[in-house]
């Protein structure tokens, strides 16, 4: 089973820059690892920065990994927050560089196992995200989070990396070949910096 939501990319050519990390945890070490993934989002961010034209210090290049670095952050952390920690199976967290003649975009991606009744909840948000005006679903969850402050699945993260940093997303759900009651999800984010 192999599903397809968004704006994904399915195959990279191996003629662009690439940079993945893989987490592997445990419920035990999943609060040492909370602790680490803005240092985590950080350096992918600092790394995109080296293949931009731009002085390392310029304004435009800090606003760039400000917003890469946001996104990254948001990304794993729901991808560490909704993981099963199955063993071997561990959560990929990276970014491919896209080059053409006028632009360079960033594809923060994360993967990540669920279960099957997580990943029916998890769709259910996106297909709200892809057809609702995510502005106005921005407010109303908002609203929905004030109310039940104990709330898991709010969007809010998502509806941010949409409407603040004009980032399209994408989600590919397979099913897991090593445990047949997970899914395996991946989250992509695309930039244009």
């Amino acid at each position: 089973m192999s599903q397809v939501f968004g704006e994904f990319i399915e195959d990279f050519t191996q003629e662009h820059d690439s940079l993945e990390l893989s987490f592997t945890s445990s419920a035990r070490s999943i609060k040492q690892h909370w602790r680490n993934l803005r240092l985590s989002a950080y350096f992918v961010a600092d790394y995109f920065s080296t293949f931009l034209p731009d002085e390392p210090d310029s304004e435009r290049i800090k606003a760039i990994k400000n917003n890469l670095s946001y996104i990254s952050n948001e990304l794993l952390e729901n991808a560490i927050k909704f993981d099963e920690k199955i063993k071997n199976s561990p959560v990929k967290f990276g970014v491919h560089f896209l080059k053409d003649f006028e632009k360079v975009t960033a594809v923060i991606f994360t993967k990540n196992s669920m279960t099957t009744q997580k990943v029916e909840i998890f769709q259910a948000l996106i297909k709200e995200l892809l057809s609702a005006d995510t502005y106005e679903l921005y407010v109303q969850q908002v609203e929905k989070t004030s109310e039940d402050e104990q709330s898991e699945v709010s969007g809010l993260g998502l509806l941010t990396i949409i409407n603040d940093y004009s980032a399209k997303l994408g989600w590919k759900f397979e099913s897991d070949p090593i445990h047949p009651k997970m899914i395996t999800v991946t989250t992509m984010a695309q930039v244009v910096v």
